[in-house]
């Protein structure tokens, strides 16, 4: 890397945030409530990243655009509206990064798909993410990841060029957006990382393959 990176700009679910029990429970309750038996949790975690679509995806087999689709999400969204942090927390090996941001006075922020209404009061509930100088939401702009809107929306609103930001996200959409809005690129290895291309050919600045490794990343960047 040749560039002076004057932000670090994170995706919210898989890689600061470990929501998939709550998640994962929603929907869980909701097949409970169809009369059907819970999934484990180990086929539910990979599809957190996909957001509703792939939670009822992988819960239901019901598509966007397919008969009950829209019924089965808003259901979904709704218990997990009233579950929000009942098990979700901020990644434990994130919290020393995240210190080490503040004492370096480097600004980070979030960029999430996840609709302001559950990213609001998420983040507002992780006293750990207090010091985020921006939240992005997935409606924040009219264009959600991968469109670059949102992290340009985040860099603006932080005060710093684009081009000097690196984003950090555990799904290809999120590398795509990045370098969409001339940022660099980090893959988070501990994420969700969805059933896709494999991380290695999501054609990211690099891959980490763990939280402090951002730091050691960010020292020759």
């Amino acid at each position: 890397m040749s560039r002076r990176i004057e932000a670090v700009l994170f995706d919210l679910d898989g890689t600061l945030v470990d929501s998939a029990p709550d998640l994962a429970g929603a929907i869980n309750d909701l097949r409970a409530a169809q009369g059907l038996t819970p999934l484990p949790y180990e086929r539910l975690r990979p599809m957190v990243g996909a957001g509703a679509r792939g939670m009822v995806g992988v819960a239901f087999g019901v598509a966007p655009g397919e008969a009950g689709f829209e019924a089965l999400r808003d259901a979904f969204l709704a218990r997990y509206s009233q579950r929000l942090l009942q098990q979700t927390t901020v990644f434990a090996a994130l919290l020393p990064v995240l210190a080490a941001l503040d004492a370096a006075s480097l600004p980070w922020g979030i960029v999430t798909n996840k609709a302001l209404r559950f990213a609001e009061p998420l983040v507002a509930g992780l006293a750990q993410l207090a010091g985020a100088a921006a939240l992005v939401g997935g409606d924040s702009t009219p264009h959600a990841k991968p469109h670059p809107a949102p992290l340009l929306e985040a860099a603006r609103r932080i005060g710093v060029a684009p081009e000097h930001c690196v984003y950090v996200g555990d799904d290809h959409r999120d590398v795509i957006a990045g370098r969409a809005a001339g940022m660099a690129t980090l893959a988070a290895g501990w994420g969700y990382l969805g059933q896709g291309e494999a991380i290695d050919a999501w054609g990211a600045d690099a891959v980490l393959a763990e939280p402090a490794a951002l730091l050691q990343w960010l020292e020759v960047a």
